[in-house]
C-alpha cells in the first residue's frame, strides 16, 4: 500500500518583503531548498526567505487549489488572508 502523505500550501516572505506561495509535502525541506536557490527562480534573488504560513491538506489537489487562489489575490488581500489565518 502506498504511503499516505500530507500536502501543504505554504507562503514564504522574501528578503524584499514580497510573498511566494507554493506547494510541497515537506515544508522544512522546501524552505531550505528556496534558501539554497534550488528549483525556484522567483526566490533565487530574494533570499533569505522564511516560511510565514502553511496549511495541510489530505490531497495534492486541495493544496494546489489553495496555492492558486492565494496567488490570484492582490497584496492587500494576501495580507488580510495571512492575518486571519495566523497560527
Amino acid at each position: 500500500m502506498a504511503k499516505s502523505e500530507t500536502h501543504y500550501f505554504y507562503v514564504l516572505e522574501c528578503k524584499d518583503g514580497s510573498y511566494y506561495g507554493g506547494y510541497t509535502t515537506d515544508v522544512t525541506r522546501r524552505e531550505a531548498e528556496h534558501n539554497a536557490g534550488i528549483r525556484c527562480k522567483y526566490t533565487r534573488n530574494r533570499r533569505p526567505v522564511r516560511v510565514i504560513h502553511s496549511e495541510c491538506f489530505e490531497t495534492r489537489s486541495e493544496a494546489t487549489k489553495a496555492e492558486s487562489a492565494f496567488k490570484k489575490l492582490v497584496r492587500k488581500e494576501k495580507d488580510t488572508y495571512l492575518e486571519k489565518n495566523k497560527e
